[in-house]
């Protein structure tokens, strides 16, 4: 932490889980100054921070009150002569809606993000492979089945099953309900992705889905970008993780809770040719995984913030915050592209776990010697705001992990 804090700017985050804690942790640690985090829960990781302040607000979800409440924000703590406001999100409706509202918010606001002609199309999945193609950056082999025609285009497949079945749009995908629902399915059998497909079909989910070639192997095949564009779309910033573990729980399936920085710069390069491309600013998350049968790195999507573990990236020496405000806030000149190198742990599971369902023994020594190594971050530890309180959360939330573990864990190698 500096000596002082910051005075020139102030961080305004919204969202209440994990990955709003990090960003509060992030720009505390780097600048000292105390964020005010607005979201729709009184609980969870930021309620219980002394290091940023916190505002509950009912009904945030509505977006009429979303709009109605930054505005009201903004009056209330930005201005002339008082520090600049970043506006910064930890989910992806409320990326949305700073998105769809720049034009009222940036009174008030410095909005890191894209525009809303690009977050429509790259949000959608299948935009999002074509236009990988466009740049030669590989993902895996996809169909495209439409939810609101008659079943049956899916039946010819050009690859084999298992076969992975998600939404196109995540977004629209939300707000659907119903028996059954996961984040990503992946069906053994041609009867199991027609039930998948009949009871989303049944939902009010009309947007297009996705039926992928699965990509052999478990979680330590999968690896995590993190990039940042600069104001001019130049990338900036590359950082990968080697994940050793993700959640299985069927609402969080795919959200990695180990990570292991690495060096890969051929994946960065793919990842510029494409942001460069369409002209992105601001932070990026990519999801990838290594295919052994031919030796690539397939992208499977794209995040338009920082991910849920994006504490990986500051853990290893990085500060994310720091990106934000020098282009930002501070307006810095940057030049070049810079990549993350050397080797931490990122979890936010217990050392049981990381024992037990890291399935590659290798790894898992590896992961447990930078445990005993004292090059091991956890995101919900931090010294400055290790209370009592939070002393008994993080307890509770390594209890609880441990139990979705034993509950849901699936070995797919």
């Amino acid at each position: 932490m500096p000596d002082a804090p910051a005075t020139d700017f102030r961080p305004v985050v919204l969202g209440g889980d994990i990955t709003a804690y990090t960003l509060v942790r992030t720009f505390h640690e780097a600048y000292g100054v105390r964020p005010l985090v607005v979201n729709m829960t009184d609980g969870g990781p930021v309620a219980l921070s002394t290091v940023c302040d916190h505002e509950y607000v009912e009904g945030l979800e509505n977006e009429e009150v979303f709009v109605r409440t930054l505005e009201r924000v903004g009056r209330e703590h930005g201005g002339e002569g008082r520090p600049a406001l970043l506006l910064v999100a930890a989910g992806d409706w409320y990326v949305r809606m700073i998105i769809e509202h720049k034009d009222t918010l940036a009174a008030w606001f410095t909005i890191p993000y894209i525009d809303l002609d690009l977050l429509d199309r790259i949000v959608r999945k299948d935009v999002f492979y074509g236009i990988l193609d466009e740049v030669g950056v590989p993902h895996p082999d996809t169909v495209v089945v439409d939810m609101g025609a008659d079943a049956g285009e899916e039946r010819d497949l050009p690859f084999t099953f298992p076969v992975v079945a998600k939404p196109a749009d995540s977004a629209l995908y939300h707000y659907a309900s119903f028996e059954g629902k996961k984040k990503v399915y992946v069906c053994d059998t041609p009867e199991e992705l027609a039930d998948t497909l009949r009871r989303v079909r049944a939902s009010s989910y009309d947007g297009n889905f996705l039926l992928q070639d699965f990509v052999p192997g478990d979680d330590t095949n999968m690896r995590v970008l993190t990039c940042y564009s600069d104001r001019d779309g130049k990338v900036r910033f590359g950082s990968v993780g080697h994940v050793l573990l993700e959640e299985h729980h069927p609402l969080a399936i795919g959200n990695p809770c180990v990570i292991i920085t690495t060096e890969i710069d051929e994946v960065v390069e793919q990842a510029r040719r494409f942001l460069e491309h369409i002209g992105y600013v601001g932070f990026s998350n990519f999801d990838l995984k290594y295919d052994r049968r031919d030796g690539t790195y397939k992208f499977f999507e794209i995040n338009v913030r920082l991910g849920r573990s994006n504490f990986y990236v500051t853990a290893g020496g990085d500060n994310v915050s720091e990106w934000y405000v020098r282009d930002w806030v501070r307006h810095e000149p940057m030049e070049g592209l810079e990549i993350a190198r050397g080797e931490h742990l990122f979890a936010f599971v217990p050392r049981y776990v990381v024992r037990h369902y890291v399935l590659d023994k290798p790894l898992r020594d590896k992961a447990l010697g930078l445990m005993r190594a004292g090059r091991a971050s956890d995101p919900n530890r931090y010294a400055p705001d290790l209370t009592l309180k939070r002393r008994a959360y993080n307890l509770a939330y390594h209890v609880n992990q441990v139990r979705k573990f034993r509950r849901h864990f699936t070995d797919r190698r």
